[in-house]
């Protein structure tokens, strides 16, 4: 089997995977700001890397993935009169901050558990690690690569630069950004006179009084910068150097290129050796933003209530349609491709399903029978499955093996040719390969349950309706909704405490 290669943005190019301990990965991915609602754009970062994590556990790592939770802080670098997000949607919501975090939190989860991604093996929030927020800009401040600025600290970029350049480590490493250039283009921002030079980023921003989120640190009352809380974090669950850092192609700069300048200065070296990073979605060729009206919560996506959707689509869906394409590429949305996409995942889904209903035991194999041809096709497609997979996730190429071989499924199955048109191990093989690769890699799964939910909905309608008419003393509707359900096959049972219990018969 051909080992894996992933594209590596630091390098700008595909490179074997080699863990730093045999065996062990550690990676890190930039998780949501709790700020708000789940939206669309962040489906694909954490569909990515859940596909990255499963097929790490696949090849037998033991891999330890952290993915944090932003609940304070990330003003919009550093923001507009450094306003903390989180503290501005508490006050329009009429929340606590926390009480806002762990709304949008518990809605996170919820959509993730939706798309069937694993959870993460340590989830930290930036609130729960102050203490080694403040530790690490002590150490950036007492190696003369920070300064404090009327209770806020800054990043000194320029000597940073001037002295990690000749260690191989300049400030644009990762997105290949100059400087000067950088500074060019900097755009003016409130408490830009606090700076010694516009590059410079915030570690730690001083509270005004109205400010509700605030720690005391050593500078004053204030809270974290955005880009300390993952260099912090990834230090204390992972170590000075971990294996994969991921993220959006957008945090690619300023923040990841910060995290490796405070880093490189706490720890003497760029924090991951493979930088992973997944690429935009646009919605009909345009951009996400508000100034579109095109920002799609993954509340309305799954019932269908955006303007811009046609229908609802299902988190399933949604899932496939990010596997077509493979994770460094443009993903555009559109009804027409979604509907595409949800008409492409049944078809798959069925063939899968029917495939593993077949018994190879009730198969007559017989090598004088087998088509030659066909067979080594199908273990042709089969193989390339890993071939696309280890090289650098190419989802989009298994899929389209996975499309012939539901052909071959199918023919199978409408008796167009037989079964034992295979060899016996070839068989065996297929129902196992589609098995391992569209549910423990790929993470698609049946939507039944989806529907089942929506039928216990009903019938809990159902059940409710059939009680009033028992109060009422309507019992001829009574019975003939226990009766119309029991000819469905759907006993209602009556129970001591007065509630109505339902099963199927």
């Amino acid at each position: 089997m051909s080992s894996l290669k992933v594209y590596n943005t630091l390098t700008r190019q595909k490179e074997e995977f080699t863990s730093i301990i045999p065996g062990h990965v550690g990676m890190y991915v930039c998780g949501p700001t709790v700020s708000g609602e789940s939206h669309l754009g962040h489906a694909r970062p954490y569909i990515t890397f859940d596909i990255v994590f499963r097929y790490l556990q696949y090849l037998g790592y033991k891999v330890r993935y952290v993915r944090n939770i932003t609940d304070a802080g990330h003003f919009e670098e550093e923001g507009r009169e450094a306003e903390d997000k989180i503290s501005k949607k508490a006050v329009i919501e009429k929340l606590e901050p926390m009480e806002l975090v762990q709304k949008y939190t518990n809605l996170y989860h919820w959509a993730m558990n939706q798309f069937n991604t694993i959870e993460p093996n340590i989830e930290p929030t930036a609130t729960g690690h102050i203490v080694e927020q403040i530790v690490m800009i002590e150490k950036i401040i007492d190696d003369g690569y920070a300064y404090e600025a009327n209770g806020s600290v800054y990043f000194d970029v320029e000597k940073y630069n001037d002295d990690f350049s000749k260690k191989g480590l300049p400030y644009g490493l990762l997105s290949g950004r100059i400087l000067d250039d950088q500074q060019d283009s900097t755009r003016d921002l409130d408490n830009q006179e606090e700076k010694r030079n516009k590059s410079d980023f915030a570690l730690w921003k001083n509270a005004p009084p109205e400010h509700i989120m605030r720690w005391k640190s050593p500078w004053g009352d204030g809270f974290p910068g955005w880009h300390i809380e993952c260099s912090a974090m990834s230090t204390k669950y992972l170590g000075d150097e971990f294996d994969i850092h991921g993220g959006g192609m957008d945090l690619q700069f300023p923040h990841h290129e910060c995290e490796i300048a405070q880093s490189a200065v706490c720890n003497g070296k760029n924090p991951a050796r493979y930088w992973m990073h997944n690429n935009m979605i646009t919605i009909n060729g345009r951009k996400m933003g508000k100034s579109y009206n095109n920002v799609i919560k993954l509340s309305e996506l799954f019932t269908g209530s955006h303007p811009i959707l046609e229908q609802a689509y299902s988190p399933m869906t949604i899932r496939f349609f990010i596997l077509q394409t493979q994770y460094r590429s443009t993903l555009d949305f559109s009804n027409e491709a979604l509907q595409a996409a949800e008409k492409g995942l049944k078809r798959l889904w069925e063939a899968h399903e029917a495939l593993q209903k077949m018994k190879a035991t009730e198969v007559d194999f017989d090598e004088a029978h087998a088509d030659a041809e066909l067979d080594t096709k199908v273990l042709t497609l089969l193989t390339e499955f890993d071939e696309f997979i280890n090289d650098d996730f190419n989802t989009a190429k298994v899929l389209a093996n996975m499309f012939e071989i539901v052909h071959v499924i199918n023919s199978i199955k409408d008796k167009h040719i037989s079964a034992n048109a295979l060899n016996r191990d070839t068989f065996d093989l297929l129902q196992l390969k589609m098995k391992v690769f569209v549910e423990d890699i790929f993470g698609l799964k049946s939507e039944l349950q989806g529907d089942f939910n929506k039928l216990d909905g009903v019938l809990q309608v159902l059940i409710e309706l059939r009680k009033q008419a028992k109060v009422k003393k309507d019992y001829a509707t009574s019975d003939a909704i226990r009766k119309q359900l029991s000819d469905l096959g759907i006993a209602l049972k009556d129970e001591k405490d007065g509630n109505i219990s339902y099963s199927f018969v």
